[in-house]
């Protein structure tokens, strides 16, 4: 067993899902945040257990060509990115190497070689920000989080968003500042502010500003939309009701302050209405080709009918409609399909149904109502497809079935169930939507035998 404070000399060898180094000393595996593989390094051990440990690089010995200075003063604290360390090419090949690993090891696949949509810029590309707000010494700030905690870092720029986006929070925060707005605490849950989020359409330019709040009730809206809409393509206001105890983002409950209640954005050549609870990917055009590679992959033709599991607001749906016979979109939460059902109707699409409940039961509800699907399409949360939906699926038996995937480990093992229930793996691609940070898209196509 290590000894913690003990400093040892260590050879990053691999990463981790979340993109630390690790280097194997005395046989144990170490985990090294802001390190790249094939660097000598001395390393403080941190944290020691029988199996694992946790360590610190204090001296580079030798360097990878693959480092570079940090081009944000606060990367080293903020848990929001983790490559600011390296250079893009290292980043896009440690996310490729992720996706294959992954497939092979757990989905039982033996792929050589992974391609990658890799990001050709990271500057400005996310098109939603969810800064925590927080307080010190009677003042009110916005940032992220700091790695594995609730202690909120602040940041002036962030170099991932727009300056729109950050202009919004540093609005709010003068505005809570000024007017005395109670800034919510985790611990007594008490306060009103918590989260200030921030959606911007790549193409329309419209912001949506939405505040997660501890009551019903915001003071002094008329000053705060004033300062508002001083932001370029600043267009409604919405208050997010979450009194409950926890750390999720958004309630249930959604008041309009200011203008409609949401913004559109045009993706693949439609028009989409965005609510703050509608998912909508945050990287535009990474999005873009990432979604015309899995209807390309999907090989639609007009007499298909065609399944979109964890549909969204229907982007992907509503893309393929032009191709198939009939598309079919599933999607659990309930402002979501209002959505999806909208965009189908502002971009006159009248082959597309959405459908509001959980992708596995609808799959199932499908399957019991005899409807035939040829091609079906998933995109689930990072949990991945649960037993429900594997087994509807393996019952429908589309000819094809495309997964996009922000998990590679869970979407190997879907990959494996469904290999086991008649299923071969046709092709494999990663995608970077999310250059600096650790997550990683995918795309597998799936052909039935």
């Amino acid at each position: 067993m290590l000894s913690k404070n003990q400093i040892y000399e260590a050879v990053i060898c691999d990463y981790t899902t979340e993109g630390q180094g690790i280097a194997k000393i005395e046989g144990c595996a170490v985990f090294i945040p802001n390190a790249i593989v094939g660097e000598k390094c001395l390393v403080r051990i941190e944290k020691a257990q029988k199996t694992w440990a946790a360590g610190k690089i204090t001296q580079i010995l030798e360097r990878s060509p693959h480092r570079q200075n940090r081009p944000c003063p606060v990367a080293k604290l903020c848990g929001g990115c983790d490559f600011h360390h390296m250079d893009y090419a290292e980043e896009a090949r440690l996310k490729a190497e992720r996706v294959r690993c992954c497939l092979n090891r757990i989905g039982g696949e033996d792929l050589e070689s992974l391609p990658i949509l890799e990001a050709p810029d990271w500057h400005s590309y996310r098109n939603k920000a969810q800064y925590p707000v927080s307080t010190e010494k009677g003042k009110a700030y916005a940032g992220f989080f700091r790695r594995g905690t609730h202690s909120v870092v602040e940041n002036q720029r962030c170099l991932i968003l727009p300056e729109e986006t950050d202009a919004v929070k540093d609005a709010v925060i003068d505005y809570v500042n000024q007017y005395g707005v109670p800034v919510y605490d985790e611990l007594s849950h008490t306060g009103l502010l918590r989260h200030i989020y921030v959606r911007r359409g790549a193409v329309s330019r419209q912001i949506l500003v939405c505040l997660a709040v501890n009551g019903r009730k915001l003071p002094h809206v008329p000053e705060l939309v004033g300062r508002l809409q001083k932001i370029p393509g600043f267009l409604t206001l919405v208050l997010s009701v979450n009194t409950k105890k926890g750390n999720a983002v958004l309630g249930d409950e959604f008041i309009t302050l200011y203008g409609p209640g949401y913004i559109e954005d045009t993706l693949c050549g439609l028009n989409f209405r965005l609510s703050p609870r509608s998912f909508y990917q945050v990287n535009h055009h990474q999005a873009q080709r990432l979604y015309e590679a899995a209807i390309r992959q999907a090989e639609i033709t007009k007499a298909d009918t065609v399944l979109d599991l964890y549909c969204g607001v229907g982007t992907i749906t509503l893309a393929m409609a032009s191709a198939a016979g009939q598309v079919i979109g599933v999607e659990v939460i309930p402002q979501a399909v209002e959505d999806a059902k909208d965009n189908a109707r502002r971009n006159g699409i009248e082959n597309a149904e959405f459908f509001c409940g959980d992708a596995g039961q609808a799959a199932l509800e499908l399957e019991k109502q005899g409807r035939n699907m040829d091609v079906a399409v998933v995109d689930p949360p990072r949990k991945g497809l649960n037993a429900d939906c594997i087994e509807a699926l393996a019952r429908m038996h589309p000819r094809r079935i495309v997964y996009v995937s922000c998990d590679p480990a869970t979407l190997a093992r879907d990959v494996k169930l469904l290999k086991e229930r008649g299923y071969r793996l046709k092709n494999a691609l990663a995608a970077d939507l999310f250059p600096r940070c650790a997550h990683v898209e995918s795309i597998v196509t799936l052909v039935a035998e």
